[in-house]
């Protein structure tokens, strides 16, 4: 999706963000590979019990299978919200952020919403990151809890260029880190916080500071050569 600037959708802060996503995602991946890998390695060879040969009918051998979920294993089936809904609602948002908050193209907004279990509640929860329309750069992150009947706004950061993820069961929190000069395409490096949810509130666990190469993009430009005759 692009906004009405033309921009992409995950622009500045997205570019960065989407590098710390895929890193995760390819270790999820890696250990899935590397599980299907020892699984094929005891039923084709190798060091697998089926170098002993084929189980004896008479052993009445058969496959366990797996327990199935029972109720009360976590929540269930994310119930989908309006996020503009839960943001115009707030009573914890200022009022300026409310009203700028406008679509960037017809009835698309600069909104993302992200379901999982952050919290421990019966329901979903709900991480909604709010963007400008131009650069998609981020300027509130929320997540919302159900209470009975509501969503609870339980956390909120309003920064420039913030975007929160859900990471099994952790809330992590990157900004972007500018310098002095930094152009808003390339800034200077990332702060990566770990929230996890103790007793009714969040707080933090973790924080890693990534400093980014200048060598790419506009940030290794070489500086234009002097005039002669001047400096």
């Amino acid at each position: 999706m692009r906004g009405a600037g033309g921009g992409d959708r995950y622009g500045t802060g997205g570019r960065r963000r989407r590098r710390t996503v895929r890193a995760a995602g390819f270790t999820a991946v890696a250990g899935l590979v590397a599980a299907g890998l020892s699984l094929a390695a005891c039923s084709t060879g190798g060091t697998g019990s089926r170098d002993e040969g084929a189980a004896r009918s008479d052993e009445g051998a058969t496959a366990a299978s797996p327990p199935s979920p029972t109720a009360g294993d976590g929540p269930g089936p994310a119930e989908r919200v309006n996020p503009i809904t839960l943001l115009k609602n707030d009573p914890k948002i200022g009022e300026r952020l409310k009203a700028d908050l406008k679509p960037c193209v017809a009835d698309a907004y600069p909104v993302d919403a992200s379901y999982g279990n952050l919290t421990g509640s019966a329901a979903p929860d709900v991480v909604v990151n709010v963007m400008t329309c131009g650069d998609a750069v981020g300027i509130g992150t929320y997540v919302y809890r159900k209470q009975s009947d509501r969503y609870e706004n339980v956390f909120m950061a309003e920064d420039a260029a913030v975007y929160a993820t859900i990471d099994r069961g952790d809330l992590i929190v990157t900004k972007q880190v500018y310098a002095k000069g930094d152009p808003v395409a390339y800034p200077s490096g990332e702060d990566v916080i770990t929230y996890r949810w103790t007793g009714n509130r969040f707080t933090q666990h973790d924080w890693v500071h990534n400093d980014y190469s200048r060598a790419l993009g506009d940030g290794g430009a070489e500086p234009e050569p002097a005039e002669p005759g001047t400096g």
